[in-house]
């Protein structure tokens, strides 16, 4: 089939350095049972011959699409995104980073139950693994398939239902007026698809695994887990434009408000702190209590573990 000109889903997918992981993930791209799909990769600066494979695949197959990112866009993984928003045909938009593996049937299942629906988007099941991948796909056709519910936007912050960058597929109107926010070095999808909740679109959900995440310390959420400088910042700075956000649309509920809390604790961070007892109605006596505790943390932290591990004895 000729798909060069009948691109119904863009797969936008940022790289960087990445050569050693790369070839596999589009290896699992191009064997997508649904075919009409334009994937474009774009590179942020890679040194590793990164380019001269691209170039050769998409001699090989034109759907795969090889683009520097553009001077116009921030270095980073917004800005890659940003510039692949931009670039992009398909009727759907969904984001594939540049090490992980999609299930065969990923982009079938997925826009099936968007085409011709009241849904906006369509969340699917995730699994990580280490090292090697084991190509061992379940090729089941039963699987659940929900409406998520008015308050995904709250579960999706606080994370009791992930929305990984890269498992989801979404109408390309959600994006017709939001970009990432180039500014962000980690958890800017996040933030960006915290502005695209609130804006009440509808999703569906399938209880089914089609997307394979690879774990390793050099990925953006490995730096973070390892505390370094740059992510932690950067989540710290996302939290805040959410909660920015949240007090726009009038939405800060007392779970968020309690979440946002044990984050500011969790990370160290006064800023944080200090933005979620202004955005909400906190007492005098609240933020006394809340700066204080931040502030002998340290100390008490040990003390309450010890409590609750007595406790679950």
């Amino acid at each position: 089939m000729d798909t060069a000109h009948k691109s119904k889903i863009s797969i936008i997918m940022a790289t960087f350095n990445r050569s050693h992981f790369i070839m596999e993930s589009l290896h699992y791209i191009r064997k997508q049972t649904f075919t009409e799909f334009e994937c474009l990769v774009i590179d942020d600066g890679s040194t590793d011959g990164t380019r001269q494979l691209l170039l050769k695949i998409a001699t090989e197959d034109p759907r795969i699409k090889y683009f520097k990112r553009s001077s116009n866009y921030q270095k980073g993984l917004p800005g890659c995104r940003n510039y692949g928003l931009d670039l992009a045909k398909g009727d759907y938009i969904v984001f594939f980073d540049d090490d992980d593996i999609p299930h065969p049937r990923l982009l079938e299942l997925a826009v099936k139950n968007l085409q011709n629906s009241k849904f906006n988007f369509c969340r699917y099941g995730r699994k990580v693994f280490r090292g090697d991948f084991v190509a061992n796909f379940n090729s089941s056709t039963a699987y659940e398939i929900s409406e998520l519910p008015d308050n995904v936007l709250a579960s999706m912050i606080i994370g009791k239902v992930p929305f990984n960058s890269c498992q989801i597929l979404w109408k390309r109107s959600c994006f017709d007026e939001i970009r990432f926010n180039e500014k962000l070095l980690f958890a800017e999808e996040w933030e960006c698809y915290t502005r695209i909740l609130i804006e009440k679109h509808i999703g569906v959900n399938l209880e089914k695994a089609l997307y394979y995440g690879r774990k390793h310390a050099n990925s953006n959420t490995g730096e973070f887990q390892q505390r370094d400088k740059i992510r932690l910042a950067s989540k710290i700075h996302a939290a805040e434009l959410i909660i920015d956000h949240l007090k726009t649309a009038n939405n800060i509920t007392r779970t968020l408000r309690k979440f946002f809390i044990r984050m500011a604790f969790d990370l160290k961070s006064k800023q944080l702190l200090d933005k979620i007892l202004k955005s909400t109605d906190t007492g005098l006596s609240e933020n006394i209590k809340y700066k204080l505790g931040l502030q002998f943390y340290p100390i008490i932290r040990p003390i309450l573990k010890y409590k609750g591990k007595i406790k679950s004895a």
